[in-house]
């Protein structure tokens, strides 16, 4: 989709096709289908415009709720566009800090934080170097009755001046003509260029990827790597405010770890399995959730924590060890028939096991249901058969 057709669709004949599109696609109808059916009311183009945009919605529905029936996308912006809550929590975030300062967003994609700034009461002056992309966003600001607080324009991030603003957001662009990269050195604009802007910012915030080498975090800034539901979605780095440090936050709970100076030493694997969220493992906090339970590590190179006590968190998940064993298919394929497994959950740290093969090569069978974790204990390989907690419940059947 060129410029060209993403603004016919802006006018009323486009919303029509695309509304159009919408309902065609609800109904399950085959791309072949669809767009025969709108090919008799509009021209091609604005019927490949609009199925386009029409499918491109249906997929942001997990990232913008009902926000996505109103917005417009392209597939690589709503590729890197923040999900919803990721970006409404970090929006808070900067009014927490800094109340509701204007902001410069370079690099704004299609405007999921723009939004989010926006709605938390911030004026946000936004540009993308793609004008397709820049329009796109401009078009988010309207559908969402934004405009007055937001205005959107096409310009290269590194010739921007922060120093007129009260914030810098930046969201380089991690994605080249290969694809993805996780290079903050092939970031566009790089990692150098981005640094350079924040350097003439009174304050910033900066969204990377979440393995963010620790190196490149400016000295004096904090950094909090977000889970949602479980997964690691993204890294923040806060420049200015007094805050400094290493922070993991779990959403949609709002829950969040600091370092607390704690440290964990490696023990016998006890009763229970704690599995750190990634976003605790990324921050180094693992000894604070260590200490939260009451645990202690499996090794002190690998992020799993064991202990004799059942202690709800939400900061980890639990198994209880039923049987720890040195690496062997054979002796572990054997454990799993005596068991009557057939649904295996496999997991792994630390381990080099093709966990797809292994899978093969273990050919269950059964009606019965385990967890296999596979680690390094003092360089030794050990598969630890397991089942999964859960947590409130086990507390509950223990009072």
């Amino acid at each position: 989709m060129d410029l060209e057709a993403f603004r016919a669709l802006l006018e009323p004949e486009g919303r029509a096709a695309l509304a159009e599109a919408v309902e065609i696609l609800a109904t399950g109808a085959d791309p072949v289908a669809a767009a025969t059916a709108l090919r008799r009311s509009y021209p091609l183009a604005l019927t490949s415009a609009a199925l386009t945009q029409a499918g491109l919605r249906r997929r942001a529905e997990v990232k913008f709720g009902r926000d996505a029936e109103v917005m417009y996308f392209t597939p690589h912006g709503l590729e890197q566009a923040t999900r919803a809550e990721v970006a409404a929590h970090r929006a808070a975030g900067v009014r927490r800090r800094f109340g509701t300062p204007s902001v410069l967003d370079v690099c704004c994609g299609v405007g999921g934080d723009l939004v989010a700034l926006a709605r938390a009461g911030c004026p946000v002056d936004a540009v993308d170097l793609d004008p397709l992309t820049a329009e796109v966003a401009r078009a988010n600001a309207a559908a969402l009755g934004l405009s007055e607080r937001v205005r959107v324009r096409t310009a290269d991030a590194a010739a921007t001046d922060p120093s007129a603003y009260g914030l810098l957001f930046a969201d380089p662009a991690r994605r080249g003509a290969r694809g993805r990269t996780f290079d903050p050195m092939a970031y566009s604009p790089s990692w150098p260029e981005v640094l350079g802007l924040v350097g003439r910012a009174p304050a910033a915030c900066l969204k990377v990827a979440p393995g963010i080498p620790y190196e490149l975090i400016p000295e004096g800034a904090e950094a909090e790597w977000v889970s949602y539901r479980g997964e690691v979605k993204e890294a923040a780095i806060w420049v200015g405010g007094g805050a400094a440090g290493r922070r993991a936050t779990l959403l949609p709970s709002g829950d969040t770890l600091t370092a607390s100076g704690a440290e964990a030493a490696a023990g016998p694997v006890g009763r229970y399995l704690y599995e750190p969220d990634g976003a605790a493992v990324r921050a180094h906090l693992v000894a604070e959730v260590a200490e939260i339970v009451g645990g202690h590590l499996l090794d002190p190179r690998i992020a799993y924590v064991t202990g004799d006590r059942l202690v709800p968190t939400a900061w980890a998940s639990c198994h209880e060890v039923e049987e720890v064993m040195p690496f062997s298919l054979k002796r572990l394929r054997a454990a799993l028939r005596e068991r009557r497994v057939g649904t295996l959950t496999i997991k792994k740290r630390g381990s080099a096991v093709d966990v797809e093969r292994l899978r093969r090569d273990l050919r269950l069978s059964g009606d019965e249901a385990a967890v296999v974790v596979l680690t390094r204990i003092e360089e030794r390989p050990y598969a630890l058969l397991c089942r999964d907690v859960d947590q409130a419940a086990d507390l509950r059947g223990h009072a």
